[in-house]
This record gives structure tokens, C-alpha cells and sequence, in this order.
């Protein structure tokens, strides 16, 4: 295996959906399935002998809970990235998803594009999420102005909101990209927050705040 190859753990108790898996990762060149497994258990017990570089993990587990699941893992390996996996896009579980250091969420059903994707931004952003999640937080508080930010925070957290990257944003503000990133680090350490995804949810629950 190339050594720029990352591997990939599989979670999904859904037998019926390990074939498409397969078949999504003979067309992948850059991403290897390391492994498919039903219960968080058994991911477990092989995680030493396959050390993955990103699990893939179904919330629904009926051994226990994907997203409960996560701190196990981070035990074995601490800079494992989680993606979460389910048909509910409940906002309450995405917050407990993220709160639980998820780096992504993605809704049911996937797709070959879809997971290469999420993958990819994994990788090069370090964080993923369903088009379809973003667009409810993105809607929660679009447009929105923060008394904790700088003017140009403020600027840059609307543009996150709307799915800009940092070189879009850069563009748009006429600054360098190394000048976004500094105030998106800025940004998340306000919100002591380490991901895109982790900012959109928890600035969601300083408008719910600031509405009570």
C-alpha cells in the first residue's frame, strides 16, 4: 500500500450495505478499506492490528452508540478522525455528535462521490459534513452578527455559512489566505472549538442563547 493511502475503518451493523463499501473503495486510489465491521466491539478489538487513519461509523450500533464509541478510540489512537454516519439528521444528535469530537456527519443514503468527498475534506479541511445538515445550521443564524467577534470575524463566519473555502474568502475580502486563516483561528478559539463543523453547531446554540 502507498504510503500517502489512508486507511479506512468501516462501521455499519447494515450487512446489505457492505458490498456498495467494497465497491466504493476498488474505484478509490487514494483511500483503502481497511475493514468493515458490524459492532463497535469488534472494531475495537482489531483497531491495533488495521490502525485506520479514518473510521466511518454508523450512530446506530447496537452494541454501543457510534458516537459514545468515539472516546474509545481516541484512547487507542488520539488524532483519529471520526466520521458519523446516520439517516437522522436530528440537530440534537449532531450537536451530541460534535460536542463528542466527531470531525463529520453524514446523512443516509451515501453515495460513491458523496463519501469520496467527505473523505477528501476530512483529509485536506478536517472536517465533513451532509450538504443537507449544513444547509439547516447555515440557515439557523445566515446573515447573522456577533458581539464577541471583530468586524472581520463577522465577515468571515458569514462566509463559512454560506460553504465558502478559505481561498473564496480570501478573494471576496481582498486579503492573503493566510490572513483568513488567522482570524478562523482566532474564531475557534473563541468558540474553543477545533472544526468548521464544530463552529457552525455551536454558534447555532449562541443564537439559541441570545433568543431565550
Amino acid at each position: 500500500m502507498q504510503s500517502n493511502v489512508l486507511k479506512i475503518m468501516i462501521i455499519d451493523n447494515d450487512t446489505q450495505s457492505h458490498e456498495g463499501y467494497r465497491y466504493f473503495f476498488e474505484t478509490y486510489t487514494d483511500y483503502a478499506l481497511a475493514g468493515i465491521y458490524t459492532s463497535v466491539n469488534d472494531a475495537l478489538k482489531e483497531f491495533n492490528s488495521v490502525m485506520p487513519d479514518i473510521i466511518v461509523s454508523e450512530v446506530a450500533i447496537p452494541d454501543l452508540n457510534g458516537i459514545d464509541a468515539i472516546q474509545y478510540f481516541r484512547k487507542l489512537k488520539a488524532d483519529i478522525k471520526v466520521i458519523m454516519l446516520s439517516a437522522d439528521s436530528d440537530f440534537e444528535q449532531v450537536k451530541k455528535a460534535f460536542k463528542n469530537q466527531a470531525n463529520g456527519y453524514l446523512t443516509k443514503p451515501l453515495t460513491n462521490a458523496r463519501l469520496h468527498h467527505a473523505l477528501d475534506s476530512i483529509k485536506f479541511e478536517g472536517a465533513a459534513m451532509s450538504h443537507d445538515i449544513a444547509s439547516k445550521l447555515i440557515s439557523m443564524f445566515q446573515s447573522k452578527s456577533y458581539d464577541s467577534f471583530s468586524k472581520r470575524e463577522n465577515q468571515i463566519i458569514e462566509f463559512l455559512c454560506q460553504g465558502s473555502t478559505y481561498k473564496m474568502i480570501a478573494e471576496r475580502l481582498f486579503i492573503t489566505a493566510s490572513a483568513v486563516n488567522f482570524h478562523i483561528q482566532n474564531i475557534y478559539v473563541k468558540l474553543n472549538v477545533n472544526s468548521k463543523s464544530e463552529a457552525l453547531v455551536k454558534l447555532r446554540e449562541m443564537e439559541l442563547k441570545e433568543a431565550c
